[in-house]
């Protein structure tokens, strides 16, 4: 079940692409009346004024729909349920935020995804307007907050059955808070509203041990708000004691680098050039996922889908936290080399561990505080066994055995 906000939001994004697909064909019939035909003629001249006409004609009466459907939609969003949530249609709100957010951001879309925290299925914690200490129902004291990947959501930490952070209440006692995110926009604006969001929630709470468990992207978004929260003068940092990582490319993801080679292949050839607008649909958080960037200053005043070298500044672990990554791999061996090319399918090993041939990025995890995941993808890092096996083992200060028997 979908909401009217969100066909008011679809509305907006359907009448946004015919306007871009539209210019895409207008940009290419210029292209073309102004190739030169024979004997050096072309046909720009009367034609092409006629074409101009023509597509100013479709922008208009595109957005004179948009503006009818928008105006039917307002009277009809009070009689219509627009609270309740549904797993399938955030699943697809999710997906949709991680390849085209900061669009939907920049353009007021209703689709587009507020950073929220909240308990599991419960509404989102209302952080603004604190004048006392946070009530949340069975808070232990030991607070866990779980950060979700790219064009995913919160409910998405429960897969099979499994969820690690109901898994970690049960075994060690913490309290689970998830982070909900628009993963299109850059890693670093994410940084800095996760940074500020946490600052409005700590200080309202008795704080006595304080984890951040983070999948993929959302390994990112947690090094940059930390940044920010230093940098900030923020207090709730000193309050961090561990951080784990599972499958985050804080060296990029292969993936992403083959996109910027589209753009790049399209854009040698005059007439194909305007498709590369399509290949740049993809969001800033995507593309920041080239190199693992989470700061402002090493994507502001740069074209981010040109195809530029690794120049991002060095931000170490903190020295304070203990820092914990998982990567996973699908090959079922040590040493072949699908482990470190390949990885889990999106993410190399060596980016996962922070490992980098320059000394200055390298992320210099302890030994003991990474470990490689054999014949697991991407996705098995969220709800396998032997992930929360481990994550339990780092947990365990009094070196208790983990034991199958407690999933």
């Amino acid at each position: 079940m979908i909401k009217i906000s969100d066909i008011k939001g679809i509305n907006k994004l359907v009448t946004d692409s015919v306007s871009g697909v539209t210019e895409i064909v207008s940009t290419m019939h210029k292209t073309i009346d102004n190739t030169p035909g024979l004997c050096g003629a072309t046909t720009f001249g009367p034609i092409g004024k006629i074409s101009d006409i023509v597509y100013n004609s479709i922008h208009s009466v595109n957005n004179l729909v948009r503006d009818c459907i928008d105006t039917i939609l307002s009277e009809l969003e009070p009689i219509i349920d627009n609270e309740k949530n549904f797993p399938e249609r955030d699943a697809v709100l999710s997906a949709l935020n991680g390849v085209l957010g900061d669009y939907l951001v920049k353009h007021n879309n209703p689709l587009a995804i507020p950073m929220t925290v909240q308990q599991y299925k419960q509404p989102p914690l209302n952080l603004e307007t604190l004048s006392e200490k946070l009530d949340i129902p069975d808070y232990t004291g030991k607070l866990l907050v779980v950060v979700h990947g790219l064009c995913m959501n919160y409910q998405q930490w429960l897969f099979n059955g499994h969820n690690h952070a109901d898994a970690l209440a049960r075994d060690f006692g913490y309290t689970p808070l998830y982070l909900n995110y628009n993963t299109g926009l850059h890693i670093s604006i994410n940084g800095r509203s996760f940074s500020n969001l946490l600052e409005l929630l700590i200080p309202n709470l008795d704080i006595k041990d304080f984890v951040i468990l983070t999948h993929s992207m959302g390994g990112l978004v947690t090094r940059s708000a930390y940044h920010y929260g230093i940098q900030t003068g923020c207090s709730w940092p000193k309050y961090l004691n561990k951080q784990f990582f599972l499958g985050t490319p804080h060296h990029g993801a292969p993936l992403e680098k083959g996109g910027n080679w589209i753009n790049l292949i399209l854009e040698r050839f005059p007439h194909a050039a305007p498709f590369a607008r399509l290949a740049k649909i993809r969001s800033s958080g995507i593309t920041d996922l080239r190199y693992g960037t989470i700061l402002d200053e090493d994507w502001i005043s740069k074209d981010r889908f040109d195809h530029l070298p690794d120049e991002r500044h060095p931000v170490p672990l903190p020295e304070k936290v203990q820092s914990y990554a998982i990567a996973g791999t699908v090959a079922s061996d040590q040493g072949i080399m699908t482990d470190r090319i390949i990885g889990d399918g999106l993410v190399p090993t060596d980016s996962a561990l922070g490992k980098h041939s320059t000394p200055e990025l390298c992320l210099q995890f302890p030994e003991d505080s990474q470990w490689i995941a054999y014949g697991l993808n991407h996705w098995d890092l969220l709800y396998h066994e032997t992930i929360y096996e481990k994550i339990y083992q780092w947990c365990s200060s009094n070196g208790r055995p983990y034991t199958r028997s407690r999933a």
